[in-house]
């Protein structure tokens, strides 16, 4: 995830190799204004641009997507109706319901700007649900059929938080409720589901468990990066 509002660091860790940079509209400083130059300096890269949105709403997904979003990070989602007004606002009538307005993704994706409903088609965005609400575990199985989902993430510091139990993801309830999107997305859905590796272990662990998309945040990394240099003079 993308907090920094800096097309600079977009760049330079699309350059580097991130399969994906996540621009977050959630938390944090970043504006519209702000998310378009950051999608624009990784034209050239193979890193897949994408936003996070504030909240399951076909104005901002509308907006992402005509910056140039490659697809769109839904957070807050309770049950297959919520899932189904996400995977909606990425698709053009008659399919969905996001309006016609690509003025600068035509640009970035070398497409003629009356071509858009046909490239969207052919490439449609990638839909990526968070689970982070209690509702949502309860609703998993449900949830992981709706047709659209490219992935889920479980959201672990906000499903935490709404169990009662912040921070603490070796409790029993956390662990159950883990427990219960793994088998849903994973083993039953067979579709990939993600989370946040902050360690070298971690990442691994959760490969193990056939977890297949890792996520981390610029400022976590660049405060470790500091941390580990400071510790060399210190």
């Amino acid at each position: 995830f993308a907090v920094t509002p800096s097309p600079v660091s977009t760049q330079a860790m699309a350059s580097a190799g991130a399969d994906a940079i996540c621009i977050d509209l959630e938390h944090g400083p970043i504006d519209f204004k702000d998310a378009h130059a950051m999608i624009a300096s990784m034209k050239g890269t193979r890193s897949l641009p994408m936003v996070r949105v504030p909240s399951i709403d076909a104005v901002t997904v509308k907006r992402s997507l005509d910056l140039g979003a490659d697809g769109i990070v839904f957070p807050l989602a309770k049950d297959v109706a919520d899932v189904e007004r996400a995977v909606s606002s990425l698709r053009y009538p008659p399919d969905g319901v996001r309006g016609f307005g690509p003025f600068c993704a035509h640009s970035f994706h070398d497409f003629e700007f009356t071509a858009a409903v046909a490239h969207y088609d052919a490439s449609p965005p990638v839909c990526c649900m968070l689970i982070e609400t209690t509702e949502a575990v309860d609703n998993i199985e449900k949830m992981a059929t709706v047709q659209g989902v490219d992935v889920f993430q479980l959201a672990q510091f906000d499903l935490s938080t709404a169990l009662g139990i912040p921070g603490q993801f070796d409790h029993p309830i956390f662990l159950d409720a883990e427990r219960k999107v793994e088998d849903a997305v994973i083993r039953r859905a067979e579709l990939p589901l993600g989370a946040v590796a902050l360690t070298e272990a971690r990442a691994k662990e959760l490969q193990a468990r056939k977890y297949r998309m890792l996520v981390g945040f610029d400022l976590h990394w660049l405060k470790t990066a500091v941390t580990t240099v400071q510790s060399w003079v210190s």
